[in-house]
């Protein structure tokens, strides 16, 4: 789980690297409006820092999030005093009410260590739309996709500190271990921490499968800013 080491240099190196929390958020409304005109509820699972949720509850009439990494919520907390944010593990949470979209981003999906867990994170999706409502899910890489000994490095700066990333990625039979380190050099001083994200490959199949199951059947969607594609999904 996400812990308070990364939620402080977590928007910080993202931006970093071109990530727009906002257009994305702005473009998947979109997506959705597409699909259901009158939409105006929208839950965003695993919402983080709130960084896409900012941009949905402007666009939304009502907005929720749910975060599993205490860290993170307190961030989104933080950003959004107004809107309803809960703790909680995707696969199994009960909100008591359903909504005209739900969105699950920035591969988050892909935390999941077994099919089972995610089509029951799917599932329980799912289950908090109304009927014709749009459900919003952004994959990690499928395997055919995955690079094997892949390394990434990034440098952040704002006015208070300098942050360097740098991630190699390996396959270990279905799920990918990226060991990732970062540097924060800042007025009191250098330190580092690492951390060890495993996330599961996970086939376009058994996504498919998962949202057909749940009585959402998903179609897959290349849109520009997510070079992972988006599955986008109406419950019946």
């Amino acid at each position: 789980m996400f812990g308070h080491d990364l939620a402080d240099v977590y928007e910080l190196v993202y931006r970093s690297r071109g990530k727009d929390w906002a257009e994305e958020a702005a473009e998947t409304s979109r997506l959705i409006r597409e699909r259901l005109p009158a939409a105006d509820s929208l839950l965003d699972v695993a919402c983080g820092t709130g960084a896409h949720l900012e941009t949905f509850d402007g666009l939304f009439g009502h907005t929720e999030g749910l975060e599993l990494s205490a860290a993170m919520l307190e961030r989104a907390t933080g950003r959004l005093p107004g809107v309803p944010l809960h703790q909680g593990d995707m696969r199994a949470f009960d909100l008591g009410r359903s909504f005209d979209a739900v969105v699950c981003l920035f591969t988050a999906i892909g935390y999941l260590r077994s099919l089972a867990d995610m089509r029951a994170a799917v599932a329980t999706m799912a289950r908090h739309l109304r009927p014709g409502g749009v459900l919003v899910v952004e994959p990690w890489w499928f395997p055919e996709l995955f690079l094997d000994g892949y390394v990434a490095g990034d440098l952040a700066s704002d006015e208070h500190r300098t942050v360097a990333r740098i991630s190699h990625s390996t396959r270990e039979g279905r799920t990918t271990r990226m060991e990732v380190r970062f540097v924060i050099g800042e007025a009191g001083g250098i330190r580092e921490f690492t951390e060890v994200d495993l996330l599961t490959l996970f086939t376009r199949e058994e996504y498919l499968a998962a949202f057909a199951d749940a009585g959402c059947p998903a179609e897959y969607l290349r849109p520009e800013w997510t070079a992972r594609g988006l599955f986008v999904a109406r419950r019946g």
